[in-house]
Protein backbone atom coordinates (compact mmCIF):
# COMPACT_ATOMS: atom_id res chain seq x y z
CA UNK A 1 0.00 0.00 0.00
CA UNK A 2 1.32 3.40 -0.97
CA UNK A 3 1.72 6.18 1.57
CA UNK A 4 -0.54 9.19 1.14
CA UNK A 5 1.37 12.25 -0.10
CA UNK A 6 0.25 15.81 0.63
CA UNK A 7 2.00 17.30 -2.38
CA UNK A 8 2.17 16.07 -5.95
CA UNK A 9 5.60 15.29 -7.39
CA UNK A 10 6.28 17.96 -10.05
CA UNK A 11 7.32 17.01 -13.55
CA UNK A 12 11.12 17.53 -13.73
CA UNK A 13 11.04 18.71 -17.36
CA UNK A 14 12.93 22.01 -17.82
CA UNK A 15 12.15 22.41 -21.52
CA UNK A 16 15.52 21.22 -22.88
CA UNK A 17 14.40 18.08 -24.65
CA UNK A 18 17.39 16.52 -26.39
CA UNK A 19 18.56 12.94 -26.14
CA UNK A 20 22.07 12.17 -24.98
CA UNK A 21 24.03 9.35 -26.64
CA UNK A 22 22.92 7.09 -23.77
CA UNK A 23 19.21 7.85 -24.35
CA UNK A 24 18.60 10.25 -21.48
CA UNK A 25 17.10 13.70 -21.89
CA UNK A 26 19.89 16.25 -21.40
CA UNK A 27 17.48 18.54 -19.56
CA UNK A 28 15.87 16.30 -16.96
CA UNK A 29 17.95 13.10 -17.29
CA UNK A 30 14.91 10.83 -17.70
CA UNK A 31 14.81 8.03 -20.26
CA UNK A 32 12.10 7.76 -22.89
CA UNK A 33 9.80 5.50 -20.87
CA UNK A 34 10.11 7.71 -17.78
CA UNK A 35 9.25 10.84 -19.80
CA UNK A 36 6.33 9.43 -21.78
CA UNK A 37 4.65 7.65 -18.86
CA UNK A 38 5.26 10.24 -16.12
CA UNK A 39 1.57 10.97 -15.51
CA UNK A 40 0.73 7.28 -15.09
CA UNK A 41 3.47 6.70 -12.47
CA UNK A 42 2.67 6.45 -8.78
CA UNK A 43 4.14 8.94 -6.32
CA UNK A 44 6.64 6.32 -5.16
CA UNK A 45 7.75 5.65 -8.74
CA UNK A 46 8.10 9.37 -9.46
CA UNK A 47 10.25 9.90 -6.38
CA UNK A 48 12.44 6.96 -7.38
CA UNK A 49 12.83 8.38 -10.91
CA UNK A 50 13.82 11.74 -9.43
CA UNK A 51 16.50 9.96 -7.39
CA UNK A 52 17.77 8.21 -10.54
CA UNK A 53 17.85 11.55 -12.37
CA UNK A 54 20.02 13.11 -9.65
CA UNK A 55 22.41 10.17 -9.84
CA UNK A 56 22.59 10.37 -13.65
CA UNK A 57 23.22 14.11 -13.49
CA UNK A 58 26.04 13.65 -10.97
CA UNK A 59 27.67 10.93 -13.09
CA UNK A 60 27.44 13.14 -16.19
CA UNK A 61 28.85 16.12 -14.30
CA UNK A 62 31.76 14.08 -12.94
CA UNK A 63 32.66 12.80 -16.42
CA UNK A 64 32.71 16.20 -18.15
CA UNK A 65 36.12 17.37 -16.82
CA UNK A 66 37.64 14.05 -17.95
CA UNK A 67 36.09 14.44 -21.41
CA UNK A 68 37.36 18.01 -21.71
CA UNK A 69 40.87 16.86 -20.77
CA UNK A 70 40.67 14.03 -23.33
CA UNK A 71 39.64 16.47 -26.08
CA UNK A 72 42.57 18.78 -25.27
CA UNK A 73 44.97 15.83 -25.31
CA UNK A 74 43.66 14.62 -28.66
CA UNK A 75 43.91 18.12 -30.15
CA UNK A 76 47.48 18.44 -28.88
CA UNK A 77 48.38 15.07 -30.38
CA UNK A 78 46.85 16.05 -33.73
CA UNK A 79 48.91 19.25 -33.72
CA UNK A 80 52.15 17.44 -32.87
CA UNK A 81 51.82 14.68 -35.47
Amino acid sequence: MEQFELFAVPNPCIGICENSPRGYCTGCMRNREERFNWNQKSVTEKLYIMKLCRQRYQRMRNKQPALAKLEVTQTTQDTLF
